[in-house]
């Protein structure tokens, strides 16, 4: 079977899934190319992506560009004479004359099925949304966001049980096997393109802390769904007196029950509590995993015998920090000190 030389460009853990694969294949990786070391941790010491720390550790050249659109960084790819480029969460945008460089153009690994979720956080936005499957996709990229061509997809479900760590996980594996078989088909001539249809096309926005606090005026699928998709990052937050509760993991009480204020704790189950939602609060949100200020992420059995007076039935969540910061504000528009 022929072998290709392929040019890999990524920079996070989900792109160093697909490398590492890559480098157990027959195929030859030339180059790498990620981004430029950033700051990271308490330090903020510059710290290499997972992608450059892979391929120094297997001996790879290692390139850095700010931006692959001045013509000496167009020149030193071509010199790789490379027959693909393989581009997964790479983080820069490639122009038409970089696509147009390899013998056999550029490949994206994109976590989604293509055209829906194209952009930036398909994964979380996938959960959020209340998708039942995912997926990913292996294109031939264009100079558009995430509409080449299709050359292959894998499926896989989305349950109730779902977190947006445990897709990226799953998905950075079925991905990494996708692209070696993609490879292996481009190398004989055998892959097929199909363009992607122009129904079903949603965009997946970046993910941002603002985000991440809870509105209990909504309704609870949808809150269930969001606590999943911000786990591990950003992390789903309401109020709890003048701190944050994070919240984990979540899923929906069928049926309705008597109004309460939205965000208000119900009588608690054994291993959850229970957070009236929705306009008038009817609806019954379920929580079984959080973490209280200064403490670890846990069960919620535990932490009800751990912190029980702090989540007594009837203490209304999303309220107090909300209020804080209000009267913060209007004190410091009277030239008051907060």
């Amino acid at each position: 079977m022929s072998r290709l030389r392929v040019v890999f460009a990524g920079t996070p853990e989900f792109a160093a899934s697909s490398l590492a694969t890559l480098l157990e294949s027959q195929h030859e990786v030339v180059a790498v190319y990620t981004q430029p070391d950033r700051p990271a941790g308490r330090g903020r010491k510059l710290t290499p992506s997972p992608v450059k720390q892979l391929a120094l550790e297997h001996g790879l050249p290692v390139y850095q560009p700010q931006t692959l659109k001045e013509p000496d960084a167009q020149a030193e790819l071509a010199a790789l004479n490379a027959d693909i480029m393989v581009v997964v969460a790479y983080g820069l945008l490639l122009p038409q004359a970089v696509l147009d460089i390899p013998r056999l153009g550029c490949v994206n690994v994109h976590a989604s099925l293509l055209p829906r979720w194209r952009g930036a956080a398909p994964i979380q936005r996938a959960i959020e949304a209340g998708d039942s499957v995912s997926g990913v996709t292996i294109m031939q990229m264009d100079a558009g966001l995430d509409t080449g061509a299709m050359l292959s997809e894998v499926r896989t479900p989305i349950t109730l049980s779902t977190t947006g760590g445990d897709l990226h996980d799953r998905l950075a594996l079925q991905g990494a096997n996708a692209l070696i078989n993609t490879l292996d088909a481009l190398a004989i001539g055998a892959a097929h393109a199909t363009p992607q249809p122009d129904e079903g096309v949603t965009y997946a926005a970046k993910l941002s802390k603002a985000e991440a606090e809870l509105d209990f005026t909504q309704p609870a699928q949808q809150l269930a769904c969001k606590i999943r998709a911000f786990n591990p990052w950003p992390v789903a937050w309401c109020a709890l007196g003048d701190d944050r509760l994070r919240l984990l993991m979540a899923n929906v009480e069928e049926g309705e029950q008597p109004p309460s204020a939205p965000g208000t704790l119900l009588e608690h189950g054994d291993d959850h509590l229970r957070i009236a939602c929705g306009t008038d609060g009817r609806e019954v949100l379920c929580i079984t995993s959080a973490q209280l200020p200064g403490g670890k992420a846990m069960a919620v059995r535990e932490l009800l015998n751990a912190r029980h007076a702090r989540l007594a039935t009837g203490t209304r969540l999303g309220a107090r920090l909300g209020a804080h910061f209000e009267s913060s504000a209007a004190q410091a528009s009277e030239g008051e000190t907060p």
